[in-house]
């Protein structure tokens, strides 16, 4: 189309409410959350980090939540500030970092899929 840039498929799937939130955190998979809006400059500065964490980390389920958009699902998780970053697994919550800080967040993300890997071998 005339005027429209193509853009590879992204890999984080934006979460607007809490029936897709629930529907989504119980997949049995482990699950990576950017909380974040519009307004916060760090967290828009940390969405092409998160995607490229999503192309690296193909076997975990990343999402996006605008808090203002899904405010139930912010506060179920008690997100307080912006950026924040939620690591689910079975549903519940494993991890939580606050702020726009990519090396932390990378370690935490490849602690979290070892652990991951680690206790699916055990079973």
């Amino acid at each position: 189309m005339e005027g429209q840039q193509q853009h590879p498929r992204s890999r984080v799937v934006k979460v607007d409410s809490e029936d897709l939130w629930n529907q989504y955190i119980n997949q049995g998979c482990p699950v990576f959350v950017h909380f974040g809006a519009s307004w916060c400059v760090p967290s828009l500065a940390m969405n092409a980090y998160f995607e490229e964490l999503a192309m690296t980390y193909q076997n975990v389920l990343f999402l996006y939540v605008d808090v203002d958009e899904a405010k139930g699902v912010a506060s179920k998780v008690e997100v307080k500030a912006m950026p924040t970053f939620v690591l689910i697994s079975d549903g519940t919550v494993i991890n939580k970092t606050i702020g726009a800080n990519p090396e932390e967040i990378k370690k935490r993300i490849d602690d979290f899929v070892q652990s991951f890997r680690s206790s699916k071998v055990l079973e």
